[in-house]
């Protein structure tokens, strides 16, 4: 016994032209490069979009050569003992100089440098 759906004829493949399915396949591949130009193009004003939106939002925090800061203290240099009852921030450090926007070199009140550079999102300003 054949089943209904082999039996029957659907729309689709009784009106189904070999030649009619060829030409449109070759005008989608034709216009393929401009659907990928266009969506390059949303993709491009999207990302602008979120650019704007975000630098709107975002506070630099702009700190010059001289002023006093205290560092988060990160995983790696938290004490153990200390736990959950820590310090969150250590310091106070002063600026030794401005490596790019939002990039700092630091040194402790001694004038011993600080290892490496740190981001001013680690940073926060330190009032006497």
């Amino acid at each position: 016994m054949v089943p209904v759906e082999v039996g029957v004829g659907s729309k689709r493949r009784d009106l189904f032209i070999e030649e009619d399915a060829e030409v449109n396949q070759r005008l989608h591949l034709d216009l393929l490069d401009e659907a990928q130009t266009n969506s390059e193009l949303k993709l491009a004003a999207y990302q602008q979009r979120i650019a704007r939106y975000f630098n709107k939002r975002v506070k630099s925090v702009p700190f010059k050569v001289g002023d006093l800061v205290l560092r988060k203290v990160m995983p790696n240099t938290k004490i153990a003992q200390h736990e959950v009852l820590g310090a969150i921030w250590e310091g106070p450090y002063k600026v030794k100089a401005i490596l790019w926007k939002g990039t700092y070199r630091l040194e402790d009140l001694d004038g011993k440098l600080i290892p490496r550079a740190w981001n001013a999102e680690h940073l926060r300003k330190y009032y006497q």
